[in-house]
């Protein structure tokens, strides 16, 4: 590709993986293959699950072996969740290198740094990594002004009201 994009969707607000689930839409319109790779919500997250549909053009991976979000489990099931959510964080820096997907959308990977399941060293060796892709999108409640240098595009998501 002759131009790459990182774009990280952040903040408390809710809607982060919504607006990566719209680029994705947008991207596979456009013929590009997509690669979406979900972090610490478990295996049963349901926010890309309309997304199945479009496959193989989008395809969808979850390393987590949990049924619930990591933020939920036990100090124990943690602790032997966190070897999955790593064997993923390695997948996505394959995928990033083969140049295998056009768009890469790596769910939640600010919050791997944040939870202590990697360490910021290595997220910003993935943002890096020389891939022949299209666009980088990633995920998370908090961006570390560390990771900032290595975005192109940056989305802060504020919650102004929830009534819910």
């Amino acid at each position: 590709m002759d131009t790459r994009v990182i774009q990280a969707f952040y903040g408390q607000g809710k809607g982060k993986t919504s607006a990566a689930v719209g680029q994705a839409l947008r991207e596979a319109g456009e013929g590009q293959h997509i690669t979406v790779i979900q972090f610490l919500k478990g295996k049963v997250a349901d926010e890309f699950q309309v997304l199945t549909r479009l496959e193989p053009d989008i395809q969808i991976f979850r390393f987590d072996q949990s049924e619930v979000n990591y933020c939920d489990l036990s100090f124990q099931e943690k602790e032997e969740e966190k070897q999955n959510i790593r064997n993923g964080f390695q997948f996505a820096k394959k995928v990033i290198e083969t140049g295998e997907s056009d768009v890469i959308i790596l769910d939640e990977l600010l919050g791997l740094a944040d939870l202590g399941i990697v360490q910021i060293e290595d997220l910003k060796e993935l943002l890096r990594l020389e891939g022949d892709y299209k666009k980088l999108i990633i995920t998370g409640s908090e961006l570390s002004e560390e990771l900032i240098p290595y975005i192109d595009v940056i989305c802060e998501i504020i919650l102004r009201k929830d009534n819910t």
